[in-house]
């Protein structure tokens, strides 16, 4: 389908050590074969990948090919997380505002300026990405036509944690923090995954062992 064109591949330091090899082969052949097929395809395919994992650590790591990894690494584009370009915060406010409005069909004005006072002070582990569930949450309970800061959720830590309780177990604790930073990232589990530091396939085995729910 991409022939011709590019292809995007996201969270590629996240694929397994088999897809990787395959993706190699497919770059320096340039040809696939479709599943289920015989026949070899010659393509010409522009690739851009994107991770948020550091692929040099990964590769000395031994988890991802060296191999796979130059060849990908042919024009490198670095691009900071939000919390060291704070001052595109109200760009990107502005600009999902207006996004979110036309997918809701509901219009509000902008943010308070506490509301904006908050977004700036925010870390963003979860990102961009966290920022615009973030924003939609808030046109979704707002009142009036402005989103005001207790309408965005957002605590100081940017997670909304229980007090310590020295009687749980350390699996309970586990299965809290968990159910918070889901809560927090709107139930997306890459953006959770990424704010634990773990990869989405240990999520949804943690997802699966403590039995959660997308209502919990």
């Amino acid at each position: 389908l991409a022939h011709g064109g590019t292809l995007f591949l996201d969270e590629i330091g996240d694929i397994s050590p088999k897809l990787q090899l395959d993706l190699l082969r497919v770059l320096e052949e340039r040809r696939v074969v479709r599943v289920g097929g015989t026949d070899p395809i010659d393509i010409d395919v522009r690739i851009i990948a994107a991770t948020n994992r550091d692929l040099k650590k990964a590769v000395a790591d031994g988890q991802f090919r060296e191999d796979l990894f130059y060849r990908l690494n042919v024009i490198p584009i670095l691009l900071p997380p939000l919390r060291e370009r704070r001052e595109d915060v109200p760009l990107l406010v502005e600009h999902f505002l207006e996004r979110l409005g036309v997918e809701t069909d509901r219009r509000v004005e902008g943010v308070s300026a506490d509301a904006l006072a908050a977004l700036m002070r925010h870390d963003w582990p979860g990102n961009v990405r966290e920022l615009r569930n973030v924003l939609e949450r808030g046109m979704v309970v707002a009142k009036g036509t402005l989103i005001q800061a207790e309408d965005l959720g957002l605590s100081a830590s940017g997670i909304k944690l229980e007090s310590h309780d020295p009687t749980l177990t350390l699996d309970e604790v586990e299965r809290r923090h968990i159910t918070a930073v889901l809560q927090h990232a709107a139930g997306n589990v890459t953006q959770a995954a990424r704010t634990l530091d773990i990869d989405r396939v240990t999520l949804y085995n943690k997802i699966r062992k403590y039995g959660l729910r997308r209502g919990d």
